[in-house]
């Protein structure tokens, strides 16, 4: 089992950048496909971005295409969203999400979660 912990979020306004990350404990992510997911009270989460292994494949939800990127760093262990040009309906509770194969949106595809970090966009 994958530890994960996110940091990063906070309060911006519109147009800003924040940037997310996620670190983990007890295992190396070197060989995890990693997930970005967010969501809103009353909301399904939802698929924000995904990197496999290597860093050679990444998804993105449309939403976000062109404005969010995802990357790794294997050697601080450590997945970063980069988010800029937020906008208020990127306000979310971001999570990251750890899997050992390929990449996919699906949630149901990760097996590991942090416990998430709070973005708010305001306008």
């Amino acid at each position: 089992q994958v530890q994960l912990v996110e940091s990063g979020g906070g309060l911006v306004q519109a147009g800003g950048s924040l940037r997310l990350s996620c670190a983990a404990s007890r295992r190396t992510l070197s060989t995890y496909t990693m997930g970005w997911f967010r969501q809103v009270p009353g909301k399904e989460r939802e698929f924000v971005a995904a990197i496999n292994w290597s860093g050679g494949s990444t998804l993105y939800a449309d939403s976000v295409k062109g404005r969010f990127s995802i990357s790794r760093d294997k050697a601080k262990n450590t997945v970063y969203l980069q988010m800029n040009s937020l906008k208020p309906e990127d306000t979310a509770l971001y999570y990251c999400a750890a899997r050992s194969l390929g990449v996919t949106t699906l949630q149901s595809g990760y097996n590991d979660w942090g416990q998430g970090t709070q973005v708010t966009v305001s306008s």
